[in-house]
C-alpha cells in the first residue's frame, strides 16, 4: 500500500468536462480520478467503469457533461488518521483499490492505493519502471555542525542524489545510561557513545538542515533511534523514515513508525533470514508501506561478503520494493546492486574520509558519489526491457554502410518476372536484406534495373509511393546529390534543391552533372565527415582543429557559389552548416558553453561568405557520427542557440528531428523550442524524431504534434522554405521523401 499525497493526477474538480476527468484517468495509469469541489471537499469519483456505465445509460448524452454529473457520489472513505492497518482493510471487500483519505470536514488529504511493487518517497514513485532512488546518507558525518550540514546536502544535490538521509538519537530514551561513566560498557559502546553525544544535532537543529534541503528541492528521510525521534519526526514530516539494521529486531519501534501513515525503508544487515521473515509480517499486519534493503553490516565490508544474489531472495520474502545499503569500498558495486534489480540505493556521504566518525571511512566524496549516479543512470538506459528487439538509429545507419544487399545480378526489364540468376548479394546494405530473397523472386519489376541497382522495399509490393506536384504555402525543395538530383526534380515540383555534399563532391567537376541551368533555386548542406575521419568543429580549442575547420566551411561556400552558375532562380542560396562543440564521452557542463560559442563567433568572422546565407544547423544531444554515438553541445539547447543567434545575427537552419530530441533530452517543451528559434530561422529540415536519439523518422512517424508545430511555423517563420529530410527518404527514387510531401501537405 501507499499513501499517495500528491493528489494533482487523481483530482478534477466536478464543475470541470468529464474530457478533463478521463484525460486524468489516462495520463495517471491508475483508471481512475476524484472530484472534489472549489473548496477540495470529496464529491465522488470517477473509473473507467463508472464511465462506461454512465454511457450506456446515457448513449446521446453530450461531452459537455461535468465530472460531477458522472461521478460515483458513493464512494468509500477512510479517515485522514486511520492507521494504516485499517486503512489496508478497506482494500479486501469488493475489489477497492483506491482509498480516498478525508479530513473530518470531508475534505480529500490523501488517497491510499492497493500496490506493493512501488512505493511512493517524497516527489519519487519507486518500482521496477521507474528510476533507482539514490539516497545520500549524510547520518552523522556533518560532525555535529549544522553549517556543514547543509554544505553536505548542497554537494549531494549536485552530485545527483535524490535523497538526503540524516539520523535522529534521545540519547536519554536510547540508552541505558547516557550520561553516567561508560567503565562497564564494551571498548565499541564507549566508543560510539562519545562520538554520539559530541557530534548528534538534535531534532530542531536537524530541522533547520531539513528545510534547507527542501528549499534546495531534494526529499528528506531520517533514521530515528528510539520513540521520541519517531514522534518528533512524523510531526516535522519528513518523507520517509529508515529503520537501521540494528534496528530490524526492534518490533516496537517498527510498529511505532509503522502507525505513522510514512513509508519506510528497512535495512536488513546484521539479521537472520528468520528475523527478515518475522518483521516482514509485522509490516503486513501493520499494512505498512515499505522497502527492504540488502545489507552488509561492517564497515567497511568485504566484497566476499555482499551476496548481491540475496536480492531476488529479499524480494520473495518482502513481497516489496528492495534495494541496497552499501558499506564497501567504491561505487561499483551499488552499480551492479541495480542491475541486480535494486530499486533504492542508499550509500554514504561525506568531504572527507579522514574525519572523526566510523561512517566517513565508508563514505563516498561528493564527486565519487556523482560519479555513482551517472554510472547508474547509464546501467538502467543499458538494462532497457524485454520488448522485442528493434534495430537501433545508429544499428541502422551502420547497417546501411557494413550490411549486404539484394543486387540486380544482370539489367531487368520492366514486366520481367524476377529469378535467382537475376539476384546478386553486394555490400552496401542500401537495399533488400538478402534473408528477404525469397519473397523477391517470381515478383513482376513494375521498374527497370540496370546491373547493380538494389532491389527496395517497394519491389516486393504492387505499389509505392511516388513524386507528384505538391502545393505549400511556402517554397519547398528537395534533399539531392549530384547524380540523382534530375531524377527527383523530375518526379514533382520542388522550388529548389539541397545538395547534402559529401566531401569527395566538393572535387568533382560539377559541369557533368548539368546540361543548362534549371529554372530552380537550390541550398546546399556542409559534408558530415570530410577525410582522414575529419568532423568540423568551428567552437575547437585546438588550433589545428580550429584552422582546418574553418577551411572546409570555406570550401564548401567556395563551391556553393560556383555552383549558383547552374540556376537562374532564388536569392542568395543558404547553407547548412553543423558548427561543432561535439564531444566524444561526456556532454560539457553548461558554463563551458560560452567559450565554444565565442570560438565559433571568431571562426565566422574569418570567413568570406558573400553571395552564401550560413545557417547553423540546430542539433541533437546525441549525434550519430563515425558509427556511433557522440554528444552534442552547441545548438542543442534553444535558449543559448537562440541567444548566439541574437547576439551574433547568425542565422538557422530549425531541424525539427533534433530539436524534437533535444527537448525531450532537456525535458523542456518542443514549442519552448519553437518560440526561441522560429524568429531566427532562415530554413527547415522537417522531418520526425523519438526518444532523446532517434533522428530522420518520418513524418507522423514520431514524437513530434504536427498540427502545432505547424500553426508555430505559419505564426513564428511564414514563408520560411523547407525540405523533407527522411532519413534514406531518397532510396528507390525518393519513397520517403514522397511519403513525407504526401503528409505534410495536409498542414503546411
Amino acid at each position: 500500500m501507499i499513501i499517495e499525497r500528491e493528489l494533482t493526477p487523481f483530482v478534477v474538480f466536478a464543475e470541470d468536462p468529464v474530457l478533463t476527468a478521463l484525460a486524468k484517468i489516462n495520463a495517471n495509469k491508475q483508471r481512475i480520478v476524484f472530484c472534489v469541489d472549489a473548496h477540495g471537499v470529496l464529491t465522488g469519483s470517477i473509473s473507467d467503469g463508472d464511465f462506461r456505465r454512465w454511457i450506456i445509460e446515457h448513449p446521446t448524452a453530450s461531452m459537455d457533461v461535468s465530472a460531477g454529473g458522472v461521478a460515483n457520489t458513493a464512494v468509500r472513505t477512510m479517515p485522514a488518521t486511520a492507521a494504516p492497518a485499517e486503512v489496508r482493510g478497506a482494500f479486501t471487500t469488493g475489489g477497492i483499490s483506491h482509498v480516498p483519505l478525508v479530513d473530518d470536514r470531508g475534505h480529500l488529504v490523501a488517497i491510499a492505493i492497493d500496490r506493493a511493487d512501488v512505493l511512493r518517497i517524497g516527489r519519487h514513485e519507486i518500482g521496477e519502471e521507474n528510476p533507482a532512488f539514490v539516497i545520500a546518507e549524510i547520518g552523522n558525518n556533518h560532525n555535529g555542525s549544522v553549517d556543514l550540514a547543509k554544505h553536505l546536502v548542497d554537494l549531494a544535490v549536485a552530485a545527483g542524489a535524490d535523497a538526503v538521509k540524516f539520523q535522529l538519537r534521545d540519547l536519554n530514551a536510547l540508552y541505558r545510561q547516557p550520561g553516567a561513566a561508560t567503565g562497564g560498557e564494551d571498548l565499541g559502546v564507549q566508543y560510539t557513545l562519545d562520538l554520539l553525544r559530541r557530534f548528534s544535532l538534535p531534532a530542531d537543529s536537524l530541522f533547520e538542515v531539513f528545510d534547507h534541503a527542501r528549499d534546495a528541492g531534494i526529499d528528506v528521510m531520517c533514521t530515528p533511534w528510539d520513540a521520541p525521534s519517531v514522534q518528533a519526526l512524523a510531526e516535522y514530516g519528513v518523507s520517509g523514515l529508515k529503520i537501521a539494521s540494528a534496528d530490524l529486531t526492534n518490533h516496537e519501534l517498527i510498529a511505532n513508525a509503522a502507525g505513522r501513515g510514512l513509508p519506510l525503508v528497512l535495512s536488513t544487515g546484521m539479521s537472520r533470514e528468520s528475523e527478515i521473515i518475522e518483521t516482514v509480517a509485522l509490516l503486513h499486519d501493520q499494512g505498512a508501506a515499505f522497502a527492504l534493503l540488502h545489507c552488509q553490516s561492517t564497515y567497511p565490508a568485504p566484497y566476499k561478503d555482499l551476496n548481491l544474489a540475496y536480492l531476488d531472495r529479499l524480494a520473495e520474502i518482502g513481497q516489496c520494493v528492495v534495494g541496497y545499503s552499501g558499506h564497501e569500498r567504491g561505487w561499483h558495486v551499488p552499480v551492479v546492486a541495480v542491475a541486480r534489480g535494486a530499486r533504492i540505493v542508499e550509500k554514504h556521504f561525506t568531504v572527507d574520509r579522514t574525519m572523526e566518525g566510523n561512517d566517513h571511512t565508508v563514505s563516498l566524496l561528493p564527486d565519487e558519489f556523482g560519479v555513482m549516479v551517472e554510472q547508474i543512470r547509464d546501467i538502467e538506459l543499458a538494462m532497457g526491457t524485454r520488448a522485442e528487439r528493434a534495430v537501433s538509429t545508429g544499428e541502422m545507419m551502420n547497417r546501411v554502410t557494413l550490411a549486404k544487399s539484394l543486387v540486380a545480378a544482370r539489367p531487368i526489364a520492366v514486366g520481367a518476372m524476377v529469378t535467382r540468376d537475376d539476384v546478386a548479394v553486394k555490400s552496401p546494405g542500401r537495399g533488400l536484406q538478402p534473408n528477404v530473397l525469397p519473397r523477391l523472386l517470381g515478383r513482376t519489376m513494375r521498374r527497370s534495373l540496370a546491373e547493380g541497382d538494389f532491389f527496395f522495399d517497394g519491389d516486393l509490393h504492387d505499389e509505392t509511393p511516388t513524386g507528384r506536384p505538391f502545393s505549400f504555402r511556402r517554397s519547398w525543395g528537395l534533399p539531392v546529390r549530384y547524380h540523382d538530383h534530375a531524377a527527383l526534380a523530375a518526379q514533382s515540383n520542388p522550388d529548389f534543391l539541397e545538395f547534402h555534399f559529401s566531401y569527395k563532391d566538393l572535387d568533382v567537376e560539377m559541369d557533368e552533372f548539368f546540361s543548362a541551368p534549371l529554372d530552380l533555386a537550390f541550398t546546399t548542406h556542409l559534408p558530415d565527415l570530410f577525410a582522414g575521419d575529419f568532423l568540423v568543429d568551428l567552437a575547437s580549442m585546438d588550433d589545428e582543429v580550429w584552422e582546418r575547420s574553418i577551411h572546409e566551411v570555406q570550401r564548401t561556400v567556395d563551391v556553393t557559389r560556383r555552383l549558383r552558375r547552374w540556376f537562374i532562380s532564388g536569392d542568395d542560396p543558404v547553407m547548412v552548416v553543423t558548427m561543432g562543440g561535439f564531444t566524444k564521452d561526456r556532454h560539457i557542463a553548461a558554463v563551458e558553453r560560452t567559450a565554444k560559442y565565442a570560438r565559433i563567433a571568431d571562426a565566422l568572422a574569418r570567413l568570406d561568405t558573400d553571395g552564401v546565407r550560413l545557417a547553423a544547423q540546430t542539433l541533437p544531444p546525441y549525434p550519430w557520427l563515425m558509427g556511433g554515438q557522440q554528444f552534442h553541445n552547441l545548438f542543442v539547447d534553444p535558449r543559448d542557440t537562440a541567444q548566439f543567434a541574437a547576439e551574433t545575427g547568425t542565422a538557422l537552419c530549425f531541424d525539427a528531428s533534433h530539436t524534437k530530441l533535444a527537448t525531450n533530452f532537456l525535458g523542456i517543451p518542443f514549442s519552448e523550442a519553437t518560440e526561441l528559434l522560429l524568429p531566427h530561422t532562415i530554413h527547415l529540415h522537417l522531418v520526425d524524431a523519438t526518444g532523446v536519439d532517434g533522428e530522420g523518422v518520418q513524418v507522423g512517424e514520431g514524437d513530434i504534434d504536427w498540427p502545432d508545430f505547424a500553426s508555430a511555423l505559419d505564426r513564428l517563420a511564414p514563408g520560411v522554405s523547407f525540405i523533407p529530410e527522411i532519413w534514406q527518404g531518397h532510396i528507390n527514387g525518393g519513397e520517403g521523401f514522397w511519403t513525407a510531401l504526401d503528409r505534410l501537405e495536409r498542414w503546411l
